[in-house]
């Protein structure tokens, strides 16, 4: 039998409870997906276009990861050459946290795209029904994230475990560092993920909208408008598989990190086995993310919508039902498995759980705000309709404008959480707010990825040609989406602010850093250089689309100028022609900003030192947030303004406002769908790499 070094029986335990905590994610998704795909389509023009849009999103996916092996090979050579002894095994960790990123988003779209065509053919049966359908779509990504990363987690702690023992010294210089090999791989591939995808689903939309909408004056959607497969499908590369691994990442560096910082907590006096108090401090994060997912399992089950009554109360009623369950096994779980025993500073079982309850308070106060600047009928959203009359000048100031202030009060949030946390439990306490934040992710996940699929849903019921009765269910439900959108970003930006401050505080103690001066000449050069990079990196991320969208804007007139037939109807759109422009545009732009992200941090840990690096990893950060908050509530606004003014507002579909929302819309598209959402996972990635590298560093440095 494995000796495992402090009580081998608990290991096994807690080995087994997570491993069922993961299967039990995963066998939901499974399950899920066979009712899913026994649902039927019946409609054959609606099958020929959901075929279209089904095969391109497989076949953007299959290029974009042939391109990224290579990449992620060379990586774990790095990390396997550049490390000595048990550490090597931390480029194993890389793969498999790559692969289970990959697996997630990969399943999460081939579910996606089977669902969008079946609710659309619900819709024709009420908004109920078609609701449960997007909304079970939306949960097979949820479910299939938290229960892979936990799968991937427990094979790592499985090997490292048996190789190398549990005990304090074994776990601290061994098995957590190999874990965070895992996590390492997870942020990469998100990063590749989220550019990528956003790169190839905004050249599409911008071709689609300004050549469509503005200037042939079709309806959006319209088939005749060769790139609207192409805008369907990356619905689901950039906002389902592209958010999926984003919010995967985020999940699997928050448990490493709140992992490594419970090993380091010093326990009181009192404590009668101190090492084996600290072991459950450390395992603690794996036992609440098992009560998530049954949380979350159970909160799906709240999601039900009457005739007339609003989607999102239903969506709410699942989100709010299944933090309240989270919270309420959270107690009792944390009370059995700490007991009465406390840390030196005085941290028990009773602070830890409150330290929790911040961190799902901070979370859903997060998605309020959100709702609040992006939501439909909100003031924010009403003043830039308002300015749309005026023309585009005016509606992209007040866009700007409201974007800008709603960084205010996310930052209060954000620091509430910070302080709230820390006070209750130090820096472990954050790493357990952050948690809390993505406690029922599975559930949080659901939602928002059930945007796209609601999303392709009314596209798909355009141009198959459905009754119009049916696109309005459609409208309803995509509405509803693009504030749950919104407010999945929300989430994603609150998450990444904690999980970046414990990854950051684990680093620091790899790297040896006691004090970091911020009157020293290269913390400070660190902090210039960290805040400038979300900028650098955003417009990288800008400008490609910029570039991919005026080939796809050509593309589309030119399809116009040389086939007049199409907007008769009398000739066929080349709809592979328009994915193709977006499949490669994406590949090619996203490595740039990707290599800038991961090459930093060893750059400028090698070259200025730890101190330095420590600057960089500080700027980064709050510059991140801070720049994430802003593109994500500035483009949801825009965007429901648009949808608002398409509702009759303003003079509605075709008026000046109309086109001037358009415009905005245009404007926001890049920001709240590539460049706001990758620089969440920039400043994690930064972080991580910085973690991994710290034990070179510090032998690099004597």
């Amino acid at each position: 039998m494995v000796q495992y070094g402090i009580m081998p029986q608990i290991f096994q335990i807690l080995l087994i409870i997570t491993l069922c905590g993961s299967l039990l994610a995963l066998l939901y998704a499974v399950l899920r997906s066979r009712w899913i795909l026994k649902q039927p389509v019946e409609n054959s023009g609606l099958k020929k276009i959901a075929g279209f849009v089904a095969d391109g999103a497989m076949a953007f996916l299959k290029k974009e990861y042939s391109v990224l092996l290579p990449f992620m090979l060379a990586v774990a050579a790095f990390l396997f050459i550049g490390q000595k002894g048990a550490v090597q095994f931390q480029s194993i960790a890389f793969l498999l946290g790559a692969l289970c990123s990959g697996l997630a988003g990969f399943a999460g779209m081939l579910v996606a795209t089977a669902a969008n065509s079946r609710t659309t053919e619900a819709a024709t049966r009420g908004i109920n029904p078609a609701l449960r359908l997007a909304f079970a779509g939306g949960s097979v990504m949820g479910m299939s994230v938290v229960g892979l990363a936990l799968l991937g987690i427990f094979l790592v702690l499985l090997g490292s475990l048996q190789a190398f023992g549990g005990t304090v010294g074994a776990l601290a210089e061994k098995v957590f560092p190999i874990l965070s090999g895992f996590s390492l791989g997870a942020s990469s591939v998100a990063l590749f993920a989220r550019v990528g995808g956003g790169i190839f689903t905004k050249a599409a939309d911008v071709g689609a909208d300004l050549v469509g909408k503005v200037e042939a004056g079709i309806p959006e959607d319209d088939a005749r408008n060769p790139a609207v497969i192409a805008d369907s499908v990356g619905d689901n590369v950039g906002d389902v598989a592209g958010m999926g691994a984003d919010l995967f990442e985020s999940y699997a560096g928050s448990i490493v990190g709140s992992m490594i910082l419970g090993l380091s907590v010093v326990p009181a006096a009192s404590v009668v086995n101190g090492d084996l108090f600290r072991v459950k401090l450390a395992w603690l994060p794996l036992l609440l993310c098992v009560v998530g997912i049954v949380a979350s399992i159970i909160g799906i089950f709240f999601v039900r919508v009457r005739e007339g009554r609003s989607p999102q109360k239903a969506l709410n009623t699942g989100s709010i039902g299944a933090a309240v369950i989270a919270a309420a096994l959270a107690y009792p779980l944390i009370r059995f498995f700490l007991g009465t025993e406390t840390t030196a500073a005085g941290v028990g079982a009773e602070r830890i759980f409150l330290a929790v309850i911040v961190g799902i308070l901070a979370g859903s106060l997060i998605g309020i705000l959100t709702e609040f600047f992006t939501g439909t009928g909100t003031r924010p959203v009403k003043a830039i309709v308002h300015s749309s009359e005026t023309g585009a000048a005016t509606n992209i100031i007040t866009g700007l404008g409201m974007g800008m202030m709603s960084c205010f009060p996310a930052v209060l949030l954000v620091v509430g959480a910070i302080m709230g946390s820390y006070a209750l439990a130090g820096f472990y306490g954050i790493g357990i707010g952050a948690l809390g934040m993505l406690i029922t992710l599975g559930i949080q996940l659901a939602v928002d990825a059930y945007g796209p699929i609601a999303d392709n849903a009314g596209g798909l019921a355009v141009m198959a040609e459905f009754p119009h009765e049916v696109r309005e269910i459609t409208d309803k439900l995509d509405a509803v989406g693009n504030t749950t959108a919104a407010i999945g970003k929300g989430f994603a930006i609150g998450s990444a602010a904690l999980t970046a401050i414990i990854l950051f505080t684990a680093f620091r103690e790899q790297a040896g850093l006691q004090i970091i001066d911020l009157t020293s000449v290269p913390v400070l050069s660190g902090l210039f250089l960290g805040a400038v990079i979300p900028f650098l990196f955003s417009s990288l991320s800008m400008t490609a689309i910029g570039r991919a969208a005026f080939a796809m804007i050509e593309e589309v007139r030119r399809q116009f100028r040389e086939k007049p037939g199409i907007l008769q109807n009398t000739e066929e759109p080349d709809y592979k022609r328009c994915i193709g422009i977006s499949t490669s545009a994406a590949l090619r732009e996203m490595l740039l900003p990707g290599i800038i992200a991961i090459a930093a941090p060893p750059l400028v840990g090698f070259i200025g030192g730890v101190e330095m690096l420590a600057g960089l990893l500080v700027g980064v950060t709050v510059s991140g947030v801070i720049m994430a908050t802003f593109m994500a509530n500035s483009g949801g606004a825009w965007d429901n303004a648009k949808k608002t003014i398409e509702g009759g507002a303003s003079g509605g579909r075709g008026s000046d406002a109309h086109k001037a929302a358009v415009v905005g819309d245009t404007v926001g598209d890049p920001f709240k769908d590539t460049a706001g959402p990758a620089l969440n996972i920039l400043i994690k990635l930064m972080a991580v790499i910085s973690l991994v590298i710290a034990p070179m560093l510090k032998n690099f440095w004597g």
